[in-house]
């Protein structure tokens, strides 16, 4: 199996408008979520890696009591591909359903 395509700068700019908070931080898609609390913010990360694993393409991600931060790149293209907006926007219907 090859590794997705990496996008370039105009593509992944024209993508981002879609995805509010999202913002391309050192080469990465990068977002930080805040929850109510440590439960709602680890029932995130537990459906997010559900999510990851069926798409086999696994965040970068750090978790401090209420917040989420994660960070996305596909490592075997050398930079964002189709897969990261997957994700990303997966992770965004999590957080738009979490309480």
């Amino acid at each position: 199996m090859s590794a997705p395509a990496k996008l370039d700068a105009a593509d992944i700019t024209n993508r981002l408008k879609t995805l509010a908070h999202w913002t391309l931080v050192n080469g990465k898609l990068h977002r930080e979520y805040k929850f109510a609390d440590f439960v709602r913010a680890f029932g995130f990360m537990a459906q997010a890696a559900l999510i990851a694993e069926k798409l086999n393409h696994h965040p970068e991600w750090f978790n401090v009591w209420n917040k989420v931060v994660v960070d996305l790149a596909t490592h075997d293209a050398g930079g964002i591909t189709e897969l990261d907006f997957e994700l990303a926007t997966a992770m965004e219907s999590l957080a738009q359903r979490a309480p």
